[in-house]
């Protein structure tokens, strides 16, 4: 289940409107070419509605703006402001994103700004979902509480992609808003609203089926692991990185539920959670449906389009590089464990500077297999299209040696529609290897290292299967194309489980702390997860310190403790907020 219903149905409902508009009678008729709440009271347009609500969870269907200003991927917001990556492209392209990277918050960014307007029209889509379905009554009891907690599901979604981006926002339910009233919703941001925000994820929990027939919808098992995500977030002091037990306690027994449910498992390979072909697997809770056809690509993966690269068959557009800090964090001992403290003390060796044409020879050291499924780097297979190099970047000098790689589609995905960029690749925004990792920080918290520490050697264990590794291949003669893969791993891969036991709190933190970076880089949650375990100023500033030294346009870029952790309230939300001449919105004092 996917945007492309939602096409359908408002295409259908256009031609309905053209032809009743041809009659006599169409004075006393609704408007024509558009939906009206009188047509839309039915049980097929509260269906049409609810997949309306689905329909913004990728960012599309606003006018005005392009999906990735407000994609749920976050890879402006989660990646670009974290020390997982750079804005990538050159330094003209996309200035916007280069203030969020350098932390330079204001509240008329446009991509601030898109990002509210997607979140909000989300909401708004949803309560317009239950209000509806409250004058319908031939819609049975069995699938009207479905449609209640699909819909209180995305509500709640939408709500907790807001909270993570600014500190304080307004909650928006169906009793406050209001379909025919534009001032219903116009309502302070005074309010704490993570307990609303759990409420919508429980309810979903107890309206949800434990399976869907259709995948896309959401099931119980991922309305609880959003609820126990909601607590994660409230796990730590922002500002002092101090942990609020009574929380992690809280979200201690959900996560548990998950694991013993026995519904996931973690994907055989890693690589399986980053493929077209292996979409909706073992590992998967919850995922953002795309895809694409030769006739439209209105439904695919259009927020990172441009985040590819510059060499054909791509051609475009060259953002979101990975950063050389992240790449070192792949490093690891002779025996195969993370360099916790010591990882950014040697770069791994790359071709920065080089031509594609001049002779290369990739870091040999130990790395972590995890690196080269996530970063496309000088000599390495990149998906299966042709052997990496410095050809793949637009601008070394600006933006670094670098490829992202995860949600890029393998050659079986690309070219199907007529953009070869967008593809059905779908983000998995919720994975079973999350629910071990969190319940692995809660452990930590509550004084249970022999807990963590095994359940993050599940999560190495999976990555250490070899059937996983990246291949070496070897440039052949015919073409920049041409290459044979050989039976052997494309580099140096160590990596091992944690056999000896944690001597204490610390260590174990920065342990399951490291190897969340590992599993999930690029995936638009690192900024987030630095802000709710409150070291993103200590952690971005020593980032910053070291790699102005290779991108120079970081110099003099600071993350302010106790503002920059949220953005501001965009100043086009706060001016459409006036009420009786007053703006019901405040902005974060800190902005101010």
């Amino acid at each position: 289940m996917n945007t492309k219903i939602l096409k359908y149905l408002l295409s259908v409902g256009l031609a309905i409107g053209i032809v009743s508009a041809c009659k006599d009678s169409f004075l006393s008729k609704d408007p024509q070419g558009q939906y009206s709440p009188t047509a839309l009271k039915t049980p097929s347009g509260v269906e049409g509605l609810l997949i309306g609500a689905y329909a913004m969870i990728d960012g599309q269907g606003l006018d005005g703006q392009d999906a990735w200003n407000n994609d749920i991927q976050s890879w402006v917001f989660g990646g670009l402001a974290s020390d997982d990556s750079y804005k990538g492209t050159d330094a003209g392209d996309q200035p916007e994103q280069s203030f969020i990277e350098k932390y330079d918050f204001q509240p008329t960014n446009n991509h601030i700004k898109n990002k509210w307007r997607g979140l909000y029209k989300g909401i708004a889509r949803t309560n317009d979902v239950i209000n509806t379905l409250s004058e319908v009554k031939e819609v049975g009891d069995t699938r009207r509480k479905q449609i209640i907690a699909e819909a209180r599901f995305l509500r709640g979604l939408f709500h907790f992609e807001a909270k993570k981006m600014w500190k304080t926002i307004p909650y928006i339910d169906e009793n406050v808003y209001k379909l025919d009233d534009l001032e219903s919703t116009k309502i302070p941001n005074d309010k704490d609203v993570w307990p609303l925000i759990e409420a919508d994820f429980k309810a979903a929990s107890e309206g949800l089926p434990e399976t869907q027939s259709q995948v896309g919808r959401p099931t119980k098992w991922a309305a609880l692991a959003f609820l126990a995500k909601t607590y994660m977030y409230q796990g730590w002091n922002v500002t002092t990185g101090v942990a609020n037990t009574a929380v992690l306690q809280k979200a201690k027994p959900v996560l548990e539920q998950i694991i013993a449910s026995g519904k996931f498992s973690l994907a055989p390979k890693f690589e399986d959670n980053f493929l077209i072909a292996t979409r909706n697997n073992v590992e998967s809770i919850f995922e953002i449906q795309y895809a694409v056809s030769s006739a439209s690509g209105d439904a695919a993966d259009a927020g990172v389009g441009l985040a590819h690269p510059y060499i054909d068959p791509w051609g475009c557009c060259g953002f979101y590089q990975p950063s050389q800090n992240l790449v070192n964090a792949f490093r690891t001992s002779a025996t195969g464990l993370p360099l916790l403290d010591t990882f950014n003390d040697t770069d791994v060796k790359n071709d920065q500077g080089l031509k594609y044409t001049d002779p290369f020879v990739p870091e040999t050291g130990p790395l972590d297999p995890r690196l080269d499924q996530t970063v496309g780097r000088r000599g390495i297979l990149f998906k299966d299209f042709k052997i990496h190099g410095s050809d793949f970047i637009r601008d070394q000098t600006y933006a670094g040696p670098y490829s992202p790689k995860k949600h890029i589609s393998e050659k079986a995905g690309f070219g199907i529609n007529g953009w070869g960029n967008l593809s059905s690749n779908n983000y998995r925004i919720m994975r079973y290897g999350m629910v071990l990792l969190w319940l692995a920080e809660c452990e930590v918290e509550l004084g249970n290292l022999e807990s963590a520490r095994k359940l993050v050697n599940q999560i190495r264990t999976r990555a250490a299967n070899p059937a996983g590794f990246v291949k070496k291949a070897v440039q052949g003669s015919k073409s920049r194309d041409d290459y044979t893969v050989l039976n052997e791993p494309a580099a140096n891969y160590v990596i091992k489980t944690y056999d000896q036991a944690w001597a204490d709190a610390e260590t174990a933190r920065k342990a399951v702390r490291f190897e969340s970076r590992l599993e999930y880089a690029m995936e638009g949650h690192r900024f987030f997860d630095l802000q709710r375990w409150g070291i993103a100023a200590e952690t971005l500033n020593k980032y910053v310190t070291v790699e102005s030294s290779k991108r120079v346009y970081k110099k003099g870029a600071v993350f302010t403790k106790g503002k920059n952790e949220y953005f501001p309230i965009p100043q086009e939300a706060i001016d459409r907020s006036y009420k009786a001449g007053v703006p019901t919105l405040t902005q974060d004092p800190a902005y101010k």
